[in-house]
């Protein structure tokens, strides 16, 4: 349909060059010894080894079909090109896929059937390929990337993820990955042990969130308003986490940008183990998601909510 027409994604330059593959065969070897989240459990899944989020060395996939319930300057048209993947190196204890990320609900592919996905789901129009929940697949998207462009592919590629990142990946993939969406939940590192358990995620996320702003800057989007470069950061709010909104916004204005696009996402529920924590146990009510939205405000942002 011709929806890529205009966009240049920033991945067939390295290609073109060289970088790609180079960049493709150093993340494998991260597979070895696998350092691809800051968990670094050292498992060599190469060897079918598995670690704390539960993935091997084929890429799992629970789903692959245009969404069009992401946010609008993904969406455009035609659609965001979502692959959702299986298993997860977070455990939000209110997973809300939690069929996917934590009980392994996928069926494993080959790095040659995950181009093939790429080119399918583009076909079909969309703006951009969605990758969800991406961090321990890293090496099997960027090996499969070369050969998707050899096929085609066109369009921008999204990093669609809880923002629990190795630094040294994201710096790897400088130039792959247009569109970067972490979302950020939590400052506090007895929050994030808790719901996460990941008392290092709040420090993680920061330094994540400046060098991905750093590689892309700001949401960019074209004469049509779809996405087409930079960072776009989702935040759930949660019951009684106002404080925690509130924190997050700060550092989003004065540490990033105030032109940020952020989602101030009202759609919590209590899911998969939430009801075991009482404080978390119920919905947000409307004063809580308008005092996240006011707070979001107050910081002087303006964008996507």
């Amino acid at each position: 349909m011709g929806n890529s027409k205009n966009v240049k994604a920033s991945y067939l330059a390295l290609y073109e060059s060289g970088e790609l593959q180079k960049r493709a065969e150093k993340l494998w070897e991260f597979l070895k010894s696998c350092k691809l989240c800051p968990r670094r459990c050292g498992v060599d899944r190469t060897l079918g080894e598995k670690g704390y989020c539960g993935a091997g060395e084929l890429p799992m996939v629970s789903s692959v079909f245009p969404h069009f319930g992401e946010e609008q300057p993904l969406v455009g048209v035609y659609g965001s090109g979502t692959i959702f993947l299986t298993h997860c190196s977070l455990k939000c204890v209110f997973c809300q896929n939690y069929d996917i990320s934590h009980e392994g609900r996928g069926d494993a592919i080959s790095i040659e059937e995950l181009a093939q996905q790429m080119i399918a789901i583009q076909a079909k129009g969309t703006h951009n390929i969605n990758f969800v929940t991406p961090t321990h697949y890293v090496p099997q998207i960027v090996a499969a990337i070369p050969r998707a462009i050899e096929m085609g592919l066109e369009v921008p590629l999204v990093f669609n993820s809880g923002g629990y990142e190795s630094m040294e990946v994201i710096r790897l993939l400088d130039g792959v990955f247009d569109i970067y969406m972490p979302d950020y939940k939590f400052t506090y590192s007895k929050t994030a042990k808790k719901y996460l358990d990941a008392p290092d995620y709040p420090d993680v996320i920061q330094a994540v969130l400046k060098e991905m702003h750093r590689q892309v800057g700001v949401l960019k989007v074209d004469v049509r308003g779809v996405a087409t470069r930079g960072v776009l950061i989702r935040h759930l709010v949660m019951p009684g986490g106002v404080d925690e909104s509130k924190r997050i916004f700060k550092f989003i204005a004065e540490e990033l940008s105030k032109d940020s696009y952020v989602n101030v996402m009202e759609q919590y529920r209590p899911e998969y183990r939430a009801c075991e924590f009482t404080e978390i146990a119920r919905t947000i009510t409307g004063d809580e998601y308008l005092a996240a939205v006011s707070l979001a405000g107050e910081a002087g942002l303006s964008r996507g909510f």
